[in-house]
């Protein structure tokens, strides 16, 4: 880290390195990590991000952050943080606030979007779009299977329908 940056070295044709810097940029939205990589779970207040990630973390899923998440670049692509405040924390709506071993960082390899529902069966593959990359995107579903097919996708990979 650099002044609030996250700074990567690539090798160059001359002999002085290239410094890429991507500044961190906070975003609403709760991480859970799986397999090789983490959701960033979308949404307004109220919509369900902490439930959605307590719900993850209940199937062997690893909280990275909840409700405010820090997003930078590292080795081209989207990585999820905490930020300090907050690492390790997660909240339960009529419960308060619980403890939990954090993963402290994971690349960002699907997007859920709570705001928006899922209308088709067999919906087409969705993208969107995190500094400057494109990442799977899942609307909220509606049904008891949903944390687990959001894992199952952190694990394997959705098919194209």
């Amino acid at each position: 880290m650099y002044a609030g940056y996250s700074v990567r070295v690539l090798a160059a044709t001359s002999l002085a390195p290239v410094f890429l810097m991507s500044p961190p940029t906070q975003i609403h939205a709760s991480c859970v990590a799986a397999g090789f990589g983490s959701v960033l779970i979308r949404g307004s207040a109220g919509s369900g991000k902490s439930a959605l990630a307590l719900s993850l973390m209940a199937l062997g899923g690893r909280l990275v952050a909840d409700d405010r998440t820090i997003v930078e670049l590292s080795d081209g692509w989207p990585c999820a943080s905490a930020p300090g405040t907050i690492r390790g924390l997660v909240e339960s709506r009529g419960v308060g606030l619980l403890a939990t071993v954090p993963q402290l960082r994971a690349w960002v390899t699907l997007v859920v979007d709570l705001d928006r529902t899922e209308t088709d069966r067999m919906p087409p593959c969705r993208q969107t779009e995190i500094l400057g990359r494109m990442v799977p995107l899942l609307l909220r579903v509606e049904c008891p299977q949903f944390a687990p097919a959001i894992l199952q996708c952190l694990k394997g990979r959705r098919l194209r329908t």
